[in-house]
């Protein structure tokens, strides 16, 4: 009987607390790389990947020396340098942005420090095409100061 209540509960359980969607990488459009900079609003260093929620600078503006960046080397075959070359600021307006990172084995393979609230960071990732439905962007590349970390993969 305990269980059947817990099992007819946890629908409601569920709906009670906010939650952020998990989307499958496949909808994002990898043709075009979008550069995103702000401050982190919020966290949530879990799996199945670390998320944040970002306050863009404003005005934002994409940095003249992107195309410049270097990525350190990683298992799958991502051109570091074509992405940051191909990078483009978003045409839409929202002021936040849902950030989906990699996984937490993966961030921690790369010595990622946990992410903090008020952090100031820079990415470069993938939306969905055209820029449709949410403002969510996969990141390809966490940039913070001087460190570019790769996210698609482990290292080499």
């Amino acid at each position: 009987m305990e269980r059947r209540r817990f099992i007819m509960g946890f629908p409601l359980l569920l709906a009670s607390h906010p939650l952020w969607a998990h989307h499958g990488w496949s909808s994002f459009d990898e043709t075009r790389p979008i550069y995103l900079a702000g401050k982190v609003a919020r966290v949530r260093w879990q799996n199945p990947h670390a998320e944040l929620m970002l306050d863009l600078a404003n005005p934002l503006v994409l940095p003249a020396g992107l195309k410049t960046r270097t990525a350190p080397k990683q298992s799958a075959p991502v051109d570091a340098a074509s992405v940051f070359a191909k990078a483009v600021l978003p045409t839409r307006r929202d002021a936040q942005w849902e950030v989906e990172l990699s996984p937490l084995t993966r961030l921690q393979a790369w010595n990622t420090p946990e992410i903090k609230v008020g952090e100031m960071l820079e990415l470069v990732g993938y939306t969905f095409d055209g820029e449709k439905g949410d403002a969510i962007l996969r990141v390809e590349f966490l940039i913070r100061g001087d460190t570019v970390t790769p996210l698609r993969s482990s290292p080499a």
